[in-house]
């Protein structure tokens, strides 16, 4: 029996099994309700929603603190003796490379043909209001993280979620919160074994074979896809081997790689159709206030531009606190601060950029998606670029495999935090996940089980709603941390001594 041969069967065998699951469970977690000729999900609504009371609440800390959140990523508020593992520069980009990805290439470009270019406003809307979500979410997973013997760090809703409760509310929020931490383990999880790990090698090795001859060319056999699969493998487990150090060393350096790579492309096709910018600015402003062609109107381009945001930022689902707990500080709020920047790079910067290029490539498909024909997110994307640059799909490639690799990794790091919780941090056990996780990864060139991945996109935004009622309940414990930080920086600047054994550093002068 060819491995073709096995391949479809352990897919068509899965498929058969899950899908009634996979099914149900996304009927349930993304029920829509119609509002204004469209249907809204509510998971969406209930994201951004904690958006708008975050924000709220914390009087737009994401615009009142933008510039003192990237002197924090600068290190001009370092403090020696810091406990942590990595530095938060090296946080935040770990993070980072675990939200940017094919949803800012391809899911973008699904949201401006069917919300039009209007679509673009709400998703920056939607970007600014998660910044204040992954604010509270951070500082809470920084607060309440774990401290292990050997230096090593543990955070996210599986420690902030049951501690937190239980100082606040007593024995009662320990229940709960016990119970809400195992749920959370599980769910981060599944999904870093399947959306995280198998579905970015399957659509990586899928666009790899697409640019070297399809599947008549040299990586297009089952013998390719396994070379492909163990290669990523290798990869993955070595740097999986160097816990979130050696992760953070290897996505500081490839998410501003993978990042400028693309920016640049963008503004190559930008700065080529320098004219047509004023009309797709106006586009995009005016089609989000008067789309045409788009169902439910306004509301229509909103709830798109919305979902499509809130999918891509991951702010609220608790995923992010895992790898910015592991940062060197003593201030909780310090590194909340610096999550922040995180939707802001992903969705009003990343996302905006290839929405941009869209609107003002204006590539045949994208209007032939616009009308109705079913055109993939990434060919659209791709033909965007090639008005320009005939041979950006090979760049595009590049950046794919940029951006799969280090979700993986960052991912693989999630799905460890999150196995170790339910099953304990001995080496045995820590070995047996990453054996597990490195097989995921050859499986993904090998398999699609596109059954799976919905199940894990249902469980992913499960997770918000378990995390977003902590962040609630816990909001009054980050305004003392945010209050305690402003205090320390305002202590900085004035070149007070904070006590930190750092008094040869000089003042910073920063608006607080």
């Amino acid at each position: 029996m060819s491995l073709d041969s096995v391949t479809h069967s352990v897919d068509e065998a899965v498929s058969g099994f899950f899908e009634p699951i996979a099914k149900w469970l996304g009927e349930v977690v993304f029920y829509t309700v119609p509002v204004g000729g469209t249907d809204l999900p509510l998971i969406v609504a209930w994201l951004v929603v904690a958006g708008l009371v975050f924000t709220g609440w914390f009087g737009f800390v994401q615009l009142r603190k933008f510039k003192l959140a990237v002197d924090v990523v600068r290190g001009r508020y370092d403090e020696k003796g810091s406990t942590g593992e990595v530095n938060h520069f090296q946080a935040l980009t770990a993070a980072v490379s675990g939200t940017v990805g094919l949803g800012n290439i391809a899911g973008v470009a699904v949201a401006v043909s069917i919300g039009g270019p209007g679509a673009t406003f709400w998703m920056i809307l939607c970007g600014l209001l998660g910044m204040a979500t992954k604010f509270v979410e951070v500082t809470l997973g920084v607060k309440y993280r774990e401290v292990h013997p050997d230096g090593t760090v543990s955070g996210g809703p599986m420690h902030y979620l049951p501690k937190g409760l239980t100082e606040r509310f007593g024995k009662n929020g320990k229940t709960l919160g016990k119970v809400l931490a195992v749920l959370a383990s599980f769910l981060i999880l599944f999904f870093g074994l399947f959306g995280g790990n198998l579905f970015q090698v399957n659509q990586s090795y899928a666009q790899l074979v697409s640019v070297t001859g399809g599947e008549d060319g040299a990586l297009g056999s089952s013998a390719g896809a396994l070379f492909f699969g163990i290669l990523i493998a290798a990869l993955v487990g070595i740097v999986l081997l160097g816990g979130i150090r050696s992760i953070a060393n290897v996505t500081s350096r490839l998410v501003p790689a993978m990042a400028g790579i693309y920016i640049v492309a963008c503004l190559i096709v930008i700065l080529v159709n320098i004219t047509a910018v004023p009309d797709a600015v106006a586009s995009i402003v005016e089609g989000a206030f008067n789309p045409e062609g788009v169902a439910g109107g306004v509301l229509g381009a909103l709830i798109i531009g919305f979902k499509r945001a809130a999918f891509s930022n991951e702010a609220g689902l608790g995923s992010a606190p895992i790898a910015h707990s592991a940062v060197k500080t003593k201030h909780p709020a310090s590194e909340g601060l610096v999550a922040l920047l995180e939707p802001f790079i992903d969705t009003v910067v990343v996302c905006t950029m290839t929405a941009l290029t869209i609107v003002i490539a204006n590539p045949a498909s994208w209007g032939e998606a616009r009308a109705g024909e079913d055109i993939g997110g990434v060919t659209i994307t791709s033909d965007a670029f090639e008005t320009v640059l005939p041979w950006f799909p090979y760049i595009l490639t590049v950046a794919v495999l940029l951006f799969a690799v280090s979700t993986v990794l960052t991912w693989g790091y999630y799905g460890l935090k999150s196995w170790t919780y339910l099953f304990g941090r001995s080496r045995a056990s820590e070995v047996t996940y990453k054996v597990v996780y490195t097989v995921f990864a050859v499986a993904g060139s090998l398999l699609t089980l596109q059954t799976l991945i919905d199940m894990a996109d249902a469980f992913l935004f499960t997770l918000a709603v378990i995390n977003i009622i902590g962040l609630y309940l816990l909001a009054p414990v980050v305004k003392r941390e945010l209050a305690s930080f402003l205090e320390f920086v305002r202590a900085r600047n004035a070149g007070e001594d904070t006590g930190n054994g750092d008094d040869d550093q000089k003042p910073v002068k920063t608006t607080v």
